[in-house]
């Protein structure tokens, strides 16, 4: 019997005793390929001993030194390599403990940030339908996920969400990609003239969503016009990277691929690897300053934020990320993923869609090509699909309630970086496999 407190207390897993490379092994022995890096993690795999060894180093230095008295060396270098490759004027990195954690600091810093500006009537937020920005309440009031915001409706705080930039379902016929992103975006400006722009204190997007909707890129242009609204309405654009960054997308930080500066920008998963749970909240020079002029304290903070274990470990990570070519192997691997998904699932009768970038990889399954149909929620598609997946040796990302919360079925790749080719076939076919079988 065990006293922990599952995930599903009807669907126990078994126990992991080993990792290998991209492999994750069970106590019985068996090998699972993990094509999805958990949830977007692992993106050195299992067993990379540089980061192994400069946790144990870190360690034996120290443990553990509340940011309340100390900062620390491993927290002071991650911070400089951050902002030494961070996009636009990122100048200050705040270390936390996870994603949720990260989004949460985003919000209220955006709201300290105009109540020291002196406007005070900027508290709303604007997110998208579709979203995912984290399990707190802040960070759930912004996402938009109707099925992970349902039951908790009464606790939640009053933020608006426009339609995502989700091509698949919500381009026009003839309309091209460029003006579908373009109309997207538009969106905002109308909610932002709906709230009353003296009201609204900033937007905030995954560049690339991951968990609720299966790797959904923009359209291009569509960050570069979302820029141009908050600059024309002087309201903070707050990028969450939490699933897509870290080099999951090709580039560091995704935002640099749609070629727009962030004011706050959230990153975790990837920062840490797995190897210790890190997310960081990055902002500009001029939130800082504005803060450090005014009341000079940030109201808010965490026990374990910057802790040096963890710290260390996410400064091994990047610099392994920045140092071993490993951005253009994501993008060299990706695209070898995409032809062979295209070539497996191009032309599958319950395949609708196959998108991404990087190693960050989407299909989006329906029950009709030509009509988009999703499948009937009650199927249980995608909890099918992870558990043959599962049975096949195969750890994947499948989720329901892709197109509003409740309707649609995707899976979610995103493997470690160093998957070799012959992984990308053993993915594959094992994905396929386990598709067919329970479709």
């Amino acid at each position: 019997m065990s006293h922990i407190f599952p995930r599903h207390s009807k669907v126990l897993p078994p126990r992991a005793v080993g990792g290998d490379g991209c492999y994750l092994i069970g106590e019985d022995g068996k090998r699972y390929l993990d094509g999805s890096g958990g949830a977007a993690v692992s993106c050195l795999g299992h067993s990379d001993r540089d980061v192994i060894e400069a946790v144990k180093t870190q360690m034996d230095t120290l443990a553990f030194a509340h940011t309340g008295f100390f900062t620390s060396e491993p927290a002071e270098t991650l911070a400089d390599l951050l902002v030494a490759n961070a996009p636009g004027t990122i100048d200050r990195v705040y270390l936390v403990s996870g994603g949720s954690e990260a989004t949460e600091a985003a919000i209220k810093l955006a709201r300290q940030y105009w109540v020291e500006k002196g406007q005070p009537k900027r508290g709303k937020l604007i997110a998208r339908k579709q979203s995912y920005h984290g399990n707190t309440i802040g960070a759930l009031s912004a996402g938009g996920n109707e099925w992970r915001r349902a039951q908790f409706g009464p606790l939640l705080l009053d933020m608006s969400h426009i339609e995502p930039c989700y091509e698949y379902r919500l381009r026009h016929e003839g309309e091209s990609l460029e003006e579908y992103g373009l109309r997207a975006a538009n969106a905002l400006e109308e909610e932002i003239l709906r709230l009353g722009p003296d009201t609204v204190m900033g937007f905030i997007a995954e560049p690339v969503v991951g968990a609720t909707a299966g790797a959904l890129a923009p359209a291009p242009g569509y960050f570069k016009r979302i820029r141009e609204i908050c600059d024309q309405y002087g309201i903070l654009l707050i990028l969450d990277e939490v699933m897509c960054g870290m080099g999951r997308t090709g580039s560091l930080f995704a935002c640099e691929q749609d070629g727009v500066n962030p004011d706050i920008l959230c990153i975790a998963k990837g920062l840490g690897a797995g190897y210790q749970p890190i997310g960081a909240m990055l902002c500009t020079a001029e939130i800082y300053d504005t803060i450090a002029a005014g009341s000079g304290f940030f109201q808010h903070g965490h026990t374990y934020m910057g802790h040096p274990a963890a710290a260390a470990a996410g400064v091994a990570v990047v610099s392994a990320i920045l140092n071993r070519g490993l951005l253009p192997r994501v993008q060299e691997q990706g695209e070898k993923l995409a032809d062979r998904l295209q070539e497996r699932f191009g032309q599958h009768p319950f395949v609708g869609d196959l998108r991404g970038r990087g190693l960050f990889r989407g299909i989006e399954l329906v029950s009709d090509r030509d009509t988009k149909a999703p499948f009937d929620p009650s199927l249980g598609v995608a909890a099918k699909i992870k558990k043959a997946a599962f049975a096949e040796g195969l750890i994947c990302y499948p989720m329901s309630g892709t197109i509003d919360g409740r309707n649609g079925d995707h899976i979610l790749l995103a493997p470690p970086f160093i998957i070799e080719d012959a992984q990308l076939d053993e993915l594959t076919e094992k994905l396929g496999r386990a598709i067919d079988a329970v479709i």
